[in-house]
């Protein structure tokens, strides 16, 4: 990029619809020096592209002022004449935080924690993100601190970690919910072993001791439970509740604490119940089995994302700690912190490249894998761009230092992580949304039923009113709708994870099967993802007579003897092939090698040179006409070749490639078949990209692309409606891995790439892409149905609980009779997620 072209993201207030967008960038697009201008108004942003020389950052904000909006940037914008305003917001002390926040559960709660930030007075501006626990703040430092902030998302229910001394980093948040994950297992096994005693004593069994079976002895054994292992429900409800808000902790809440009170007054105020003529029941163990299941559920699901957040750890853990930079004529090692633009950094063989920058003298051969995907080592001489973190093979070089710090490739990387991360569209769940229409719809029916039964019930109609209020909030217990999701996702899950196909979060299983994209990484993913001697051909006009010198044994002997002293990544595939033939290996004298050509040595008292056709002729060896044209062939279906010389004479050529998986057409044909477009991506130079796509029969790709293309692709497939899965396995495929609708990582790639990814396959199998989107087929169908079963026994127990057929047929639905409704739901909702374990994939 030119470097007087700028690209500034900054907030802009005072947008009301998707109108004030097209106004916004239609007057930034009609000024002179603008490249692009995009406005975002859910986010509230807009990213401009402008030449310096033409336009400036200040004149760019005061035409958003003009056009009626406000631009909060870090440099002072002039007042238009006349329409001064001491107040305005640009003349605040604004400023940006992210805070980590523990506790969000969905999507619906990452919007409950907006709208406790966003309630707050000073607050301008918030984003969360519940797939990375993040919430960014914008706000006047005069009007409310970051403090507030988290005694704010606290009082939520939820647990805020400020940036600082203490808290400023992913460990911070790894301890945090390290100690969330070890205090649910406390909970769960503490009120897993009470109800299992509340569960018998509620059986009322002769054999028990009467202690046991008691109503008090239930009632001290499920309090407890209820509000040292549930008060987390408790503390949600309460948090969504001061800010006009319910989730699931609502209905758990109301549900645990309905059945928990009506056995409370049962215990202590029997005869209030014996009055009404009906007999006394407590349901004590359905509070504290509803506790235990939902914190089970809790559980698994804290463990599933224990470690989610080492991904950006890992990329950061890829560079190199230090450099070895010339300054003031003498070469010194400094922390990699130091180092500063300009600087000149030597790089030895094997040593990670530390910053990005061009190289001034020397030349090597680079493995760029881990960042581009291209899979064979890249030579470099003076004059050519090196990539932070990538490794130096062979030879030794200088080079200066361009970009530095947040500017370098792999700091790109990390920041598109975050941002695809935190960009990812929101995924409405189902559950939540019911829970939202059908808690408030719950409490008005209940009040609706107390209310007309004391006004018109018989006597005693306070004790009627009651007790059909109390049956209403039973029957709407949230077990079975608590249970729908997370049982079909548990034995969902457990059933890939049987077939090698490990789902990290019930958001991939969720959209898996409305992919009609999958765009395949080509390296360890299409390939095997390491270069292998794939053809091996012997000059035919060599003399049959010296079959002890170039017979095909004697070949590879004299090359594997030279070839296992070199270090180049392209030697080590033809020493394994060698090897595969069993041929033994004999002593090189005088070795030499000359960086990016070849090398040359003395084996058994013959001379022997390997590398570039070049190479060998310039040192004499005589071409061969037929490996020439040999080796074109080869190098169109996109192979390295190398050749060997003995003697002076050409005598054979291997050629390199990296080799195409056998089950990859096959995985190819059956996408194709369920109506899926297969598309690869690939570092690769074009023709090799074409020549495997090719003969993997995939009409799609796209070639020579860097980790930034990408993800771009993935994001402009996706504004073009379509719902795209990206497999990989790569560091480079870290920021598309995250950014596609599913993220799909072969369990034989980077530890980067797999936590990156929403889905791993194990052992690199590429065969369970196609299953992964026919369980999530499976599973689907079974949640929906889960709702189905759970919602229709609350529609329909409630209107009877509420005593609608009492004066039709004086049938009133008891506690006891809402509890069996309860359970029967939740045992459908179990055995028919069940269910799942039988399927075939």
């Amino acid at each position: 990029m030119n470097r007087y072209i700028m690209k500034k993201t900054f907030p802009v207030l005072g947008m009301s619809c998707a109108s004030c967008v097209r106004t916004i960038e239609k007057a930034l697009k009609g000024m002179e020096g603008v490249l692009s201008a995009t406005v975002n108004f859910p986010s509230e942003k807009a990213t401009v592209e402008f030449d310096e020389e033409k336009i400036s950052l200040s004149q760019i904000t005061q035409i958003i002022k003009d056009a009626g909006y406000e631009a909060i940037c870090d440099i002072p914008i002039s007042s238009k004449k006349g329409n001064e305003n001491k107040d305005s917001l640009l003349s605040l002390k604004i400023k940006k935080i992210t805070i980590q926040v523990l506790g969000m559960n969905s999507d619906h709660c990452a919007g409950i924690v907006k709208k406790i930030l966003s309630d707050l007075p000073g607050v301008i501006s918030v984003e969360t993100s519940f797939a990375n626990h993040k919430a960014d703040v914008q706000y006047d430092t005069q009007k409310v601190t970051p403090h507030v902030m988290k005694q704010e998302i606290d009082n939520g229910g939820y647990e805020a970690i400020l940036p600082g001394k203490d808290a400023s980093s992913t460990d911070s948040l790894e301890v945090a919910k390290k100690r969330e994950l070890k205090v649910l297992t406390y909970k769960f096994i503490f009120s897993a072993v009470i109800s299992v005693l509340i569960f018998v004593g509620s059986m009322g069994w002769s054999l028990l001791p009467e202690i046991l079976t008691s109503h008090l002895t239930l009632f001290v054994l499920t309090t407890p439970v209820l509000f040292w292992a549930g008060s987390q429900f408790f503390k949600g409800a309460w948090g969504a509740a001061k800010h006009k808000a319910t989730d699931m902790n609502t209905l758990v809440a109301v549900g645990t604490s309905a059945a928990w009170l009506y056995s409370t007054v049962a215990t202590f105020f029997p005869t209030f119940f014996e009055s009404s003529g009906l007999g006394i029941e407590v349901y004590f163990d359905t509070t504290a089995i509803i506790i235990v299941l939902i914190l089970l559920g809790k559980l698994l699901e804290a463990r599933a994302k224990a470690g989610t957040s080492e991904a950006l750890k890992k990329l950061i853990g890829l560079q190199a700690k230090t450099a070895l930079v010339k300054r003031d004529g003498k070469e010194q090692e400094i922390p990699l912190s130091e180092v500063q633009i300009g600087d000149i950094i030597i790089v030895k063989p094997g040593q990670k490249i530390p910053v990005d920058g061009l190289i001034v003298s020397g030349h090597s051969a680079v493995d760029e894998s881990m960042v581009t995907g291209e899979s064979m080592p890249i030579s470099k001489k003076a004059g050519d761009f090196v990539i932070g973190s990538t490794i130096n093979k062979s030879g030794t070089f200088e080079f200066r230092a361009e970009k530095v710090g947040d500017e370098t490739m792999l700091a790109q990387i990390v920041k598109m992580v975050e941002d695809a991360q935190g960009s990812k569209a929101p995924i409405q769940r189902l559950a939540d949304y019911i829970s939202s229409v059908f808690v408030p719809i719950v409490f008005v029916i209940a009040i609706l039923t107390f209310v007309i039964w004391l006004f018109s019930g018989p006597s005693p109609a306070f004790n009627f009113a009651l007790i059909n209020f109390v049956a209403v909030l039973i029957i709407a217990c949230p077990c079975a709708l608590g249970l729908a999701t997370p049982t079909a996702i548990m034995v969902g899950t457990g059933k890939g994870a049987e077939n090698g196909i490990l789902i990290k979060n019930a958001e991939a299983l969720e959209t898996a099967h409305k992919i009609d994209t999958v765009l395949f990484d080509k390296t360890g993913t299409l390939t095997e993802g390491s270069p292998k001697v794939t053809d091996f051909e012997i000059n035919p006009d060599l003399p049959s007579e010296h079959e002890d010198v170039f017979g095909e044994t004697n070949i590879l002997h004299l090359v594997g003897t030279l070839e296992k002293l070199s270090e180049h990544p392209l030697a080590e595939a033809v020493v394994d092939f060698i090897k595969s033939k069993k041929i033994d290996f004999g002593e090189a004298k005088n070795f030499y090698s000359t960086e990016g050509s070849g090398v040359e040595a003395e084996v058994d008292g013959k001379k022997v040179i390997i590398g570039r056709q070049k190479f060998l002729t310039e040192k004499g060896v005589m071409r061969c006409a037929v490996l020439d044209q040999q080796a074109d062939g080869l190098r169109k279906q996109g192979k390295t070749v190398v050749f060997v010389g003995i003697e002076d004479r050409g005598a054979a050529i291997f050629a390199i490639a990296d080799t195409i998986k056998p089950s990859a057409k096959e995985v190819i044909q059956q996408l194709k078949s369920a109506n899926i477009t297969p598309v690869m991506l690939t570092g690769d130079n074009y023709h090799t990209a074409e020549m495997i796509a090719k003969e993997l029969e995939i009409d799609e790709f796209i070639a020579e692309v860097y980790p930034a293309d990408k993800a771009n692709k993935v994001k402009e497939l996706q504004e073009k409606g379509r719902i795209v899965a990206m497999v990989g396995d790569g560091v480079n495929d870290a920021p598309a891995l995250v950014q596609a609708n599913v993220g799909i990582a072969m369990g034989t790639g980077t530890d980067v790439a797999i936590e990156s990814a929403d889905i791993t396959l194990l052992a690199g199998d590429i065969r369970k892409v196609p299953q992964v989107f026919l369980l999530s087929r499976k599973t689907m169908r079974v949640i929906k149905q889960n709702l189905f079963f759970s919602f229709f026994y609350n529609s329909l127990g409630i209107p009877i609980a509420a005593g609608i057929l009492y004066p039709f047929m004086g049938l009133l639905l008891s506690p006891v009779i809402a509890s069996a409704a309860m359970a029967a739901s939740s045992i459908s909702v179990v055995m028919n997620s069940l269910r799942l374990k039988r399927i075939k994939i």
